[in-house]
């Protein structure tokens, strides 16, 4: 079989169990809100531009939203861990099956950058800074996004995982530095510069050695994009989810160690351990911060308040993944544990962190609308706490049906 032939039977295989899924979580509701959601955001965002604040830093909100996405890059691959033994003697002609992998892995977030570009774009030129046509910006971020493709791709490729930690910072540091070059600075300084930092960043890549096809680290990242998948499916509607990537997070590691040794508390500990090392922690930390800064900017205004209850039903919808941790485990067949007990203690995290979790995201907005809406933020802060016991009880009745 052709190598790129086998790769498209396994594209397909992997979406064709992803696509049966998608009516239900169209049947869930994400849609109508999406909708709703995004005609709001149109109004006020269209309201906004019409009444810019003085000073507001354009140039910084511009690269904090086009950095990360400028920067990120991944690869979906298919690979699989068999590979290493059936593929490895076609070592040599690999590159048929690896380049679509490279164009799809840049023409796909290309799409989402340039989007917030035209997102942000009438922001940019009504803000009074010294703005640069749109068709520079655009080949800009294309060069920049292919430099950044192309410096992930040879991290992948490197031996050792400090080296490509290493080499990852310094693509993030590289490609930021670039774009702030680019956004703060005349057109022709900034293009020299990063002309300069972009042939030195190729060399540094020269340094590290390689492998010819980078077997192991291909297939973990397959398995980490192949996950992200359904663990965004399972927000929604009751998936597999093998293959989490565990992030080892010593300094948390403690967490859980004073439970109680016994059976009514053992997935309670199970599912906390796997919690903290999970990439479901990060997601939710970034989420919770990110929640903190947009309430605290916008405290003083009804968005803020708006803006609080949604990103706690946000961070709801991600903690339900707590039910699918260990939900398949063997350990009730030889253990004897209480029945229910990993429904009851996914519902007893889940429930108690976003609690916190709430509490937490009040608080900038309580600070910046205090004197102001005093009334209306400790309002917020009850509805928000009636929203997190009505979803424990819908979480309780659901998943008791499920169950059933």
């Amino acid at each position: 079989m052709e190598l790129q032939e086998l790769r498209r039977k396994r594209k397909s295989s992997f979406w064709s169990k992803v696509l049966p899924f998608v009516p239900y979580v169209i049947q869930s509701g994400v849609a109508v809100l999406f909708l709703l959601l995004l005609i709001a955001f149109a109004a006020w965002y269209t309201n906004f531009l019409q009444n810019i604040p003085p000073g507001l830093p354009v140039l910084w909100i511009m690269l904090l939203l086009l950095g990360p996405m400028t920067v990120y890059s991944s690869f979906r691959t298919y690979m699989q861990p068999a590979d290493i033994i059936f593929l490895l003697p076609r070592e040599a002609d690999m590159k048929q099956y690896l380049s679509p992998a490279h164009r799809s892995g840049v023409i796909y977030k290309l799409i989402g950058l340039f989007l917030i570009l035209v997102l942000v774009w009438p922001l940019y030129i009504r803000s009074g800074v010294d703005t640069k046509p749109l068709w520079m910006v655009l080949h800009v971020l294309l060069l920049l996004k292919v430099l950044s493709a192309y410096g992930s791709w040879q991290e992948l490729r490197i031996t050792t995982a400090r080296a490509r930690m290493g080499y990852r910072l310094l693509r993030w540091c590289v490609i930021l530095l670039m774009l702030a070059a680019w956004l703060w600075q005349p057109a022709w300084k900034s293009l020299i510069f990063m002309l300069l930092v972009g042939v030195n960043y190729v060399l540094a890549l020269r340094f590290p050695m390689k492998h010819a096809v980078a077997w192991d680290n291909l297939i973990e990242a397959e398995k980490i994009g192949a996950s992200k998948v359904m663990m965004w499916l399972g927000w929604f509607v009751e998936v597999p989810a093998d293959g989490q990537k565990v992030i080892r997070r010593r300094w948390l590691s403690g967490i859980g160690n004073r439970m109680p040794w016994q059976r009514s508390t053992a997935y309670r500990f199970l599912i906390t351990k796997t919690f903290i090392r999970s990439e479901l922690l990060g997601i939710v930390a970034r989420l919770t911060l990110l929640g903190m800064a947009l309430t605290g900017w916008n405290g003083a205004s009804w968005l803020g308040i708006g803006l609080y209850l949604f990103f706690t039903f946000l961070i709801a919808t991600q903690l339900t993944s707590l039910h699918q941790m260990h939900a398949d485990s063997p350990a009730t067949a030889f253990y004897p544990l209480p029945s229910g007990a990993h429904k009851t203690e996914a519902i007893r995290l889940a429930s108690r962190l976003l609690l916190v979790l709430t509490v937490l995201m009040w608080i900038p907005l309580a600070v910046a609308s205090w004197m102001d809406n005093l009334m209306w933020v400790l309002l917020s802060l009850v509805i928000a706490v009636l929203m997190v016991f009505g979803l424990r009880s819908t979480w309780v009745k659901k998943w008791k049906d499920e169950d059933e």
